[in-house]
């Protein structure tokens, strides 16, 4: 396919055709996804922001919840949508969004908190012109410098180059809701609507106190809706600008970043009021979600206290040099490797053994939480890079940002800032949220309740480095699952096919032998 006007290369579509089309449903539906898998490898497909309450094992995190769908079988999702808003649903094996498996899903609230008279939907996608297993290759060869010189993808809006976007049609005086999804891969997108006031009501499929702001920075992984008033008056048209980005890749001219411009049309012919959007956009800050506001000044709508807490659990983000001359990224010093047995199925299977996280593998970097536990995750980034953190089947409340610890940088073979970053704080009704950006050299703190058994994989949403190993498992109340889930025989039928175990410990034996689990390289230096 050529999706960005310049190149062919092979991508992944569905029934057909690319870019994957949308789905439309409303809240109290339940999806059916009929997956038939064409490919020559195993697939998945995970409901990004879908709390999955009640079906941990529809989530679609291969090897975390299921066994990837082999080729040439099929299986279909039971997907119950109990929330509304903004989300999207992707491949979720073998890296298979970057080639093209994403599509926004957006969820219709009968009795919406805000009226509005039309809606648009802008999904965003950095697209390559070779693909990710390309790419990583490159990456993940000791042979080769590391990291290896920067790539510059295109962007792409609801599937098509970004030069030619689709039209916003706005009639005077009327009110629009706009969706915005970054389902990119590796590249930040800024958004504004020049002449026009924005305020955001949704972040990530929550509603929020609107907020007033110029612009947004969307990272991967995460959703806007803003509400735009059309003029009073209908003689002039606008533009929406935007941009895609990576501010840890050099900056060059036309490559990165690349600004591109939609139309905001109130009259086919009317005079166009023209913005400057390199200029425009530039202003724009690259290091906070919002123009020059941060997401925890958003407020959740529906008014919940900030969470007490009874447990707090630190994530170190960081990257080594391993024994085998490869580069690869780390969670708490561990670098995520996929258990010979979905942890789910563990979970299930282990008895009063799923407390103990040493048998969900070395690897797996699993963290069991006790049923009805009060979580604090400090996540502490001491890169210079800034990282988006997913956490699947839960959202969670936005407390505080501030300075990552001298300690933690220093441990991480890292030079503390000379300046560190001030401490930001929720103000009366913390933001909720599934995906949170960690600025480089700071921490985030996110506060859940583990009301629910479940597997939650939570991970970086830059996709080179969740294959490179940026990831952790939290397994919740693992008793409470074991009385309360049962495996549709399905499910477990896709994994037999493949002559992967269904019980036991993560290298499939029963109870604490954990032998045949291979040896995995060290780490050598941070």
């Amino acid at each position: 396919v050529n999706r960005d006007g310049h190149s062919m290369r092979t991508a992944i579509g569905v029934n057909g055709a690319l870019p994957v089309a949308p789905i439309y449903a409303d809240q109290g539906d339940t999806l059916y996804l009929h997956v038939h898998n064409s490919l020559n490898k195993t697939t998945s497909i995970h409901a990004h922001g879908i709390l999955q309450t009640g079906s941990n094992f529809m989530d679609g995190a291969a090897m975390v919840t299921q066994c990837g769908i082999p080729p040439g079988d099929s299986f279909t999702y039971q997907v119950v949508l109990n929330q509304t808003g903004t989300f999207w649903i992707h491949g979720h094996d073998h890296d298979e969004l970057a080639d093209g498996l994403r599509a926004p899903l957006i969820i219709r609230d009968a009795a919406p908190p805000y009226q509005y008279d039309g809606e648009y939907v802008l999904a965003f996608e950095d697209w390559y012109t070779a693909m990710f297993d390309e790419r990583m290759d490159e990456t993940l060869d000791p042979t080769k410098p590391f990291p290896p010189p920067p790539s510059f993808p295109y962007a792409l809006i609801n599937g098509v180059n970004a030069n030619y976007t689709e039209t916003m049609r706005f009639a005077a005086d009327s009110v629009y809701r706009v969706r915005l999804v970054n389902m990119a891969t590796t590249e930040w997108f800024k958004f504004s609507m020049p002449g026009h006031e924005m305020h955001v009501i949704e972040a990530d499929g929550v509603y929020s106190d609107p907020f007033l702001t110029d612009g947004l920075t969307i990272a991967p992984g995460q959703r806007y809706s803003v509400l735009v008033r059309a003029h009073a008056s209908d003689r002039l048209n606008y533009q929406y600008l935007v941009e895609i980005y990576a501010s840890f890749i050099p900056r060059l001219a036309g490559l990165n970043p690349r600004y591109h411009a939609g139309l905001i049309e109130y009259q086919k012919d009317a005079p166009l009021v023209g913005s400057d959007k390199e200029e425009l956009l530039d202003q724009l800050p690259e290091d906070v979600p919002l123009a020059w506001n941060w997401d925890i000044e958003l407020k959740a709508l529906s008014r919940q206290p900030v969470l007490p807490v009874t447990r707090q659990i630190e994530i170190v983000i960081g990257g080594a040099l391993f024994s085998d001359g490869i580069t690869r990224d780390l969670i708490n010093n561990v670098s995520y490797v996929p258990p010979k047995v979905p942890t789910l199925y563990s979970a299930l299977s282990l008895g009063d053994l799923a407390y103990n996280a040493s048998l969900y593998g070395p690897n797996s970097n699993v963290i069991v939480i006790d049923h009805m536990e009060y979580v604090e995750l400090l996540i502490q980034n001491p890169s210079r890079l800034p990282h988006p953190i997913h956490l699947h089947m839960t959202t969670f409340q936005v407390v505080e940002y501030g300075p990552a610890s001298d300690d933690v940088i220093i441990s991480q073979g890292a030079t503390p800032p000379k300046i560190p970053a001030p401490v930001r704080s929720f103000d009366r009704w913390p933001m909720e949220r599934d995906t949170i950006v960690v600025p480089p050299m700071q921490y985030a703190k996110v506060r859940f309740h583990a009301q629910d058994g479940f597997v939650a994989y939570g991970h970086c949403h830059l996709q080179v480095h969740l294959r490179m190993g940026m990831a952790f498992t939290l397994v919740v109340a693992p008793d409470v699952m074991q009385k309360t889930m049962t495996i549709p025989p399905s499910m477990y039928e896709l994994c037999r096919k493949q002559g992967i175990p269904i019980t036991g410990n993560a290298a499939g034996n029963p109870g604490a032998d954990m032998s045949v689990l291979p040896q995995e390289p060290f780490i050598v230096s941070h």
